[in-house]
């Protein structure tokens, strides 16, 4: 990918057969987080709330990311091994064939919002 300015444009230059997920898994976080700043940093489109990076996703080679605050992902592990995902302690991958269930995003991203708030 080519520097990345803004979520369009990342959304744009990942993979085609991602772009789907991606445009709506940030959707997503546009709803859930409505007071929250569209940002990237790293080359990676994330939403910043009060300078605090809350919740940030990518597109790989293989699969897609989603980036949490590291409580966030602990305080719903038994949830996200339940969805059958594959967790690190910042971040879920997925494919568009097994993209994170809505309600588990929007459940994730407003833990992380608390945690970056605490």
């Amino acid at each position: 990918m080519t520097a990345i300015i803004d979520h369009d444009a990342y959304i744009a230059a990942a993979p085609e057969r991602f772009q789907p997920a991606l445009q709506h898994l940030r959707t997503i976080l546009r709803r859930t987080l409505p007071e929250a700043e569209e940002m990237v940093a790293y080359s990676m489109p994330g939403f910043t709330i009060d300078g605090t990076v809350v919740a940030s996703y990518a597109a790989f080679s293989k699969q897609c990311g989603l980036y949490l605050q590291a409580g966030a992902l602990s305080e719903h592990a038994e949830d996200i091994a339940a969805a059958d995902l594959k967790a690190t302690k910042t971040g879920i991958t997925f494919s568009p064939s097994r993209p994170i269930p809505d309600d588990l995003v929007e459940k994730l991203v407003r833990a992380s919002r608390e945690h970056a708030r605490a």
